[in-house]
């Protein structure tokens, strides 16, 4: 019976520093509210998802749009974070009738708020790639680039663009699938997608659509399709785009895309062109008229024309000098079609009811075997409570290859948000997010009193014996 009672007492020893000190709790989320618990910024109602669409309010939402990367993507620079690009741009934004522009690098550490209150006040909206130079998959070798310091900083992302009304929706990644023998990236592209919808429902952000940007592989481009939108709800997209230049001018609905969109029929996620605008022959835009008419109006919600500036790739719509831009002919083009074609009338046919695609098998062009998906690195699991704290910006260095990677694999429906962070909720009062090194609560010294106790009587009892 003594050594019964020293168990007992080296028991309550440990116990003292087993008992958890409460850092910030979890609150219920309730599945059906997608307003946000932290404070909004902007005029601009936020765009919402329902069936295979966008919608603000009861009005389906159709994506006028240009590709927005001044520098191109060999000089990867952040256009929102200079007041002065954003105000010399916008002004070409407007003339050209935009609802939205995207953006392919920001800068997570930048101030933003100057540039996207300019876009909200012009009645554009944002749809954001999350991933840098230095902190995006690897689609050679995807398994070791998939690790937390690369979440930590999409996740910074998400924070630092949340706020805003006008932020319409993320881009998971970019073209990292882009031929047949890449195609076993698509399950890390796929996690990537699950673990940012659960941030955001984790942190108490609304439902800022999460989505992929696809090259339009002709050999996998519906199986990339089908994929992003099989599996349990947590791994599913928000959304799908692609990017599409097979319509080259002169062409035809008939020619170029009736195939696309026989093949999409029924399709339960939104589906835009993340890019479009092929430069073989003189662009006149002739697809936007198919664009925001019937011809595609029950599968596709619009689309971003690559591109604003010219970037030596011959796409560009503007020519940028310093302060001056000069106005191409593609800019003119495309400033007319878009000014001749108004939006389909009422909810242009949509699919109301949405719904989940099944998995694609494995073949020679899909090179996936199955629907498991790699389980999120634990320490970025951890940020679902604690944030990710401050992003490492254009500057950091870099996530390739910086360990703390995939456990293993993950249980289906395990990117479920069933929680909120307190820390989000309160910070819709106006306080701060904590970072995660800094969030812990003061410490609680009951257990470790009543404890304390229990380990007294523990030694006395011993003793009697």
């Amino acid at each position: 019976m003594k050594t019964f009672s020293a168990i007992a007492a080296l028991a309550a020893v440990s116990s003292v520093y087993a008992v958890p000190t409460p850092t910030e709790e979890l609150v219920p989320r309730s599945s059906s509210s997608g307003t946000a618990t932290t404070s909004s910024v902007g005029s601009l109602a936020p765009v919402t998802v329902k069936g295979n669409a966008f919608w603000v309010g009861d009005t389906r939402f159709y994506m006028r749009g240009v590709d927005w990367q001044p520098g191109g993507s060999s000089d990867p620079t952040d256009p929102m974070a200079d007041e002065a690009t954003c105000t010399r741009d916008i002004a070409e934004f407007k003339k050209l009738g935009l609802n939205a522009v995207r953006v392919y690098t920001v800068d997570n550490t930048a101030d933003h708020d100057t540039c996207m209150k300019a876009l909200d006040d012009a009645g554009i909206y944002l749809v954001l790639d999350v991933n840098t130079p230095k902190y995006s998959l690897n689609r050679a070798t995807p398994s070791p680039s998939y690790n937390a310091p690369y979440l930590q900083s999409l996740f910074a992302t998400i924070d630092a663009f949340a706020k805003y009304n006008n932020t319409l929706a993320f881009f998971s990644g970019n073209e990292v699938i882009n031929d047949d023998t890449t195609t076993a990236c698509a399950p890390y592209v796929k996690a990537v997608t699950r673990d940012m919808r659960q941030y955001i429902g984790s942190q108490g952000y609304r439902k800022i659509p999460v989505g992929y940007s696809a090259a339009d592989v002709e050999s996998n481009r519906y199986e990339m399709a089908a994929y992003m939108n099989c599996g349990t709800d947590d791994e599913r997209s928000d959304f799908y785009a692609f990017n599409d230049y097979s319509w080259c001018d002169p062409s035809s609905f008939a020619t170029a895309w009736s195939t696309k969109i026989e093949k999409l029929a029924g399709y339960g996620l939104p589906i835009f062109l993340s890019e479009y605008g092929c430069n073989t022959n003189t662009r006149k835009f002739e697809e936007v008229a198919s664009l925001y008419g019937s011809d595609t109006s029950a599968i596709y919600s619009g689309g971003l024309v690559y591109e604003y500036s010219e970037e030596g790739s011959k796409y560009g719509l503007v020519t940028i000098s310093g302060s001056d831009v000069t106005e191409g002919p593609d800019f003119t083009a495309l400033q007319t079609a878009l000014a001749a074609q108004a939006n389909p009338t009422g909810d242009g046919g949509y699919n109301a009811t949405g719904g989940a695609s099944a998995c694609p098998a494995q073949s020679d062009s899909w090179d996936v075997s199955d629907d498991s998906l790699p389980a999120i690195p634990l320490k970025a699991a951890a940020m679902m409570k604690s944030g990710a704290g401050a992003g490492p910006g254009l500057t950091g260095a870099g996530s390739q290859n910086a360990g703390d990677t995939s456990p293993g694999t993950a249980t289906a429906g395990s990117g479920s948000v069933s929680a909120v962070s307190t820390s989000a909720a309160s910070s819709s009062s106006g306080s701060s997010k904590k970072s995660a090194a800094s969030s812990l609560s003061p410490m609680d010294f009951r257990p470790m009193a009543i404890s304390g106790v229990v380990l007294f009587f523990s030694f006395f009892g011993a003793m009697l014996l």
